[in-house]
C-alpha cells in the first residue's frame, strides 16, 4: 500500500507527488495523459512563450523610438511554435526527472475511484492511505446554438495547436484567455474582437485597471465589446445583443470559444464514496480536506482559483495536514496575472471587493511613470499601482497594470501572506532603479 495516490500530475499533482516524496513517502502519481497537465501542456507555457514572441515581434516594429532601427520585422509563426514545444519537451522532461529523483512511481492512464483507499488504472487496483485528486479543469462549452460542432470555432487548446494565424479572430468571453490570444493577435498583427458579456473585461479585476487596459487594447486594432451577450453562432458569424439591447454581428476567420473551464469530475467515481461535489468541482476547506476521511483535492477539480500557482499550493497543503504538518492555504494572498500588452496583475482584495466585505479601507494609487526604470523602458506607456490599506494600515490587496507587473506582484503576494502595515512595507529596501520600489514608495502615501 501506499503512502498516498494522487490522481493528475499537473501543478496540482506532480508538486504535491514532489512534495510527499521529499518527506519520504511512498507514492503512486497517475495521468492519463502528459506529465505537467494543462498548464505545461496546453495552457500557461505554450500561451506564454507565444505572447512573448509577438512582444517582441511588436517591439522590433517600433524600436525606432529607442534609437534601434530593424530594417525588417517578420512574425514566423511556425518557428515560434517549434520553440513553444521544444520548452515544453524540456520541462516534461524536467517533471519526469523530478520524480525519479524523489523516487515517485508514475502510471500512465486512466483513474477510477474505487474507494477512499483504492485506485482502479485499467485491470489494476492500487491502494493508498491517503488519496489526492487533482484531475484539473477542461473548457466550458456554453450552449450558445451554433457553438458545438462548429469547424470555425475552437477552444483555447485548438488556438495553441491551429497551423497558422488567421486574419480575423473573433473571441467570445473577454476573460483571462480570451484577453490573453486578443493581446497576442494584436501584437502579431493581426485583428481581434472581444465579446464580453459582463460590464468590463477581465471579470474582477481592478475596474479602472481594467478600462486602462481595455483602451490600450483598442489602440492597438481590438473590438471589444462589453455587455455582449452572444445569442448564436452561424458559421463564421457570431451573432451578439450589445449593451443597448441591439443585434449585431461578427464575421471572423476563426471563433475562440473562451468562457472559462469546468472541473474534470465525471467519471472520477467520486459518487463511490459519497463525495461532496457537483459540476462546480470537489467541495474542499482550507486545509484541502474533502468530507471523506483520508481523501483530499486540490487545483481546478476544487472549482476555487484556476491558477497554476494555486494548485500548487493546494497540493502541497493537503500533503502537509495529511502527514501531520498543519497547514492552510490563504487564498487573499494567492496573486492572478493578465499577461497581456501591459500586464495587469493582483492579489489580496480590490477597494470594491473591501467594501463589499464591510472593511474599511484606503486606496492608494501612483503611476508607473514615477518610476525612472520604468520611463527608461518604455515609451508611451501608461502604468498604475494600486494598494489597498486597512483602518489599521495592513496591506489589504496591491494591483498594478504596466510591464512588469507579473514580476512585481510576488513581493506584494508577501506582504499580504506576512500581514505587514504599510509602515512595514515603507522599511523594506527595494533597488534601485526598478519599477517595483513603486510597490513601497505608494506605501509613503498612507
Amino acid at each position: 500500500m501506499y503512502d498516498l495516490i494522487i490522481l493528475g500530475a499537473g501543478p496540482a499533482g506532480y508538486v504535491a507527488a514532489e512534495h510527499a516524496g521529499r518527506l519520504g513517502r511512498t507514492t503512486l502519481l497517475i495521468e492519463k495523459d502528459l506529465l505537467g497537465g494543462v498548464c505545461l501542456n496546453c495552457g500557461c507555457v505554450p500561451t506564454k512563450s507565444f505572447l512573448h514572441s509577438a512582444k517582441l515581434y511588436a517591439h522590433a516594429l517600433h524600436s525606432e523610438a529607442f534609437g534601434v532601427a530593424v530594417k525588417e520585422a517578420r512574425f514566423d509563426y511556425g518557428k515560434m511554435k517549434a520553440r513553444t514545444e521544444k520548452i515544453q519537451d524540456t520541462l516534461r522532461n524536467g517533471v519526469a526527472g523530478m520524480m525519479k529523483r524523489h523516487k515517485v512511481e508514475v502510471v500512465v492512464g486512466d483513474a477510477t475511484v474505487e474507494s477512499a483507499k483504492a485506485v482502479r488504472v485499467g485491470d489494476t487496483v492500487h491502494e493508498g492511505a491517503n488519496l489526492l485528486l487533482a484531475s484539473g479543469s477542461s473548457p466550458a462549452h456554453p450552449p450558445i446554438p451554433g457553438l458545438a460542432g462548429n469547424p470555425y470555432v475552437v477552444d483555447s487548446t485548438g488556438m495553441l495547436s491551429a497551423g497558422q494565424l488567421v486574419d480575423h479572430l473573433a473571441v467570445i468571453g473577454g476573460g483571462v484567455i480570451g484577453i490573453e490570444f486578443a493581446s497576442f493577435y494584436a501584437l502579431a498583427g493581426k485583428k481581434a474582437t472581444v465579446l464580453e458579456m459582463l460590464p468590463q473585461i477581465c471579470g474582477s479585476t481592478d475596474k479602472e485597471l481594467a478600462a486602462i487596459l481595455q483602451r490600450k487594447l483598442e489602440s492597438m486594432g481590438v473590438s471589444i465589446h462589453v455587455g455582449a451577450k452572444v445569442v448564436r453562432v452561424e458559421g463564421d458569424v457570431v451573432h451578439f445583443e450589445d449593451k443597448n439591447g441591439k443585434t449585431e454581428t461578427v464575421k471572423a476567420d476563426m471563433i475562440l470559444s473562451a468562457t472559462g473551464r469546468k472541473a474534470n469530475v465525471d467519471g472520477l467515481g467520486c459518487e463511490k464514496i459519497n463525495l461532496d461535489f457537483d459540476k462546480r468541482g470537489i467541495r474542499v476547506n482550507e486545509r484541502a480536506e474533502t468530507n471523506v476521511p483520508g481523501v483530499y483535492a486540490a487545483g481546478d477539480v476544487t472549482g476555487r482559483i484556476q491558477l497554476a500557482h494555486f494548485a500548487s499550493r493546494q497540493g502541497i497543503v493537503a500533503v502537509n495536514n495529511m502527514f501531520g504538518h498543519p497547514d492552510i492555504c490563504r487564498e487573499d494572498a494567492i496573486p492572478g496575472v493578465i499577461y497581456s500588452d501591459p500586464e495587469i496583475a493582483g492579489v489580496g482584495l480590490t477597494e470594491a471587493q473591501a467594501k463589499e466585505r464591510g472593511i474599511e479601507c484606503k486606496t492608494l494609487k501612483m503611476p508607473l511613470a514615477a518610476s525612472g526604470r520604468f520611463l527608461a523602458e518604455t515609451e508611451g506607456g501608461r502604468g498604475v499601482v494600486k494598494a489597498v490599506v486597512g483602518a489599521r494600515g495592513e496591506v489589504l490587496g496591491m494591483h498594478v497594470v504596466g510591464s512588469y507587473a507579473s514580476e512585481m506582484i510576488g513581493a506584494a503576494a508577501i506582504m499580504i501572506e506576512a500581514e505587514l502595515r504599510a509602515r512595514d512595507v515603507q522599511d523594506i529596501v527595494f533597488p534601485h532603479p526598478t519599477v517595483s520600489e513603486i510597490m513601497r514608495d505608494v506605501m509613503f502615501m498612507y
